[in-house]
């Protein structure tokens, strides 16, 4: 199970800080949260900032962009650092486009979900996709309580790629999870198939990050 810290849940007046000190924790990469204030209730940050971050470390940059177009803002986020790039489903009504650019730029492709979206929709970009993040809360907002259905279909999920990847000749896609999720919900986690856990609070809210990301992997 790898971890990825939610860098949304740190102090945001040491940022850079915050970075150095989940690599030294040992985490395996760190979850980039982008908001418009439109696709969800927030505003977080941009290509600047991310850009800003990359000589703080080394670490896997997995960006996520909650916005409402995210095709103009893949090659920007692509020279500022990042190593993946996630688009929502329900913002992108050609999904099979912006995923073919995303990979393009030479970066991981990956589909979002919320929790009330179906994840059967992903049937014919199979082939483009190298990553599915199942979000466990609506998202928007760090901090919330995880939505135990949606932990639930991402084991429905990871059954569901088993078939449909093995039928077609693909690499079954990467399962993430993300929003609320602390060391209580590991085991099953793990039980289901996901294979990277995103958690915020979980490790930023802590004084041991090493402690946290320990935790995390069980």
């Amino acid at each position: 199970m790898k971890v990825f810290p939610s860098l949304l849940s740190a102090d945001f007046s040491k940022l850079g800080a915050e970075l150095s000190s989940i690599e030294t924790a040992k985490a395996d990469g760190v979850h980039l949260d982008i908001m418009d204030g439109v696709f969800v209730p927030n505003l977080t940050f941009g290509p600047p900032i991310v850009k800003s971050l990359r000589p703080h470390t080394k670490l896997d940059f997995d960006c996520h962009l909650m916005v409402t177009n995210p095709d103009p803002l893949i090659e920007p986020f692509k020279f500022a650092g990042a190593n993946g790039i996630t688009v929502h489903l329900e913002s992108c009504p050609h999904i099979q486009r912006t995923l073919s650019q995303i990979r393009s730029h030479g970066l991981r492709a990956g589909v979002a979900l919320n929790p009330g979206t179906d994840f059967k929709g992903l049937n014919w970009v199979l082939d483009q996709i190298d990553l599915v993040l199942v979000m466990t809360v609506n998202p928007g907002f760090g901090g919330q309580k995880l939505i135990e259905p949606a932990l639930s279909k991402a084991g429905a999920l990871s059954k569901w790629l088993d078939k449909e990847c093995a039928q077609l000749g693909l690499k079954k896609p990467l399962i993430q999870i993300d929003g609320g999720v602390d060391p209580s919900h590991v085991a099953r986690a793990k039980e289901l198939g996901v294979d990277i856990l995103v958690a915020g609070t979980a490790v930023f809210g802590t004084k041991d990050y090493a402690k946290a990301i320990a935790g995390l992997r069980g």
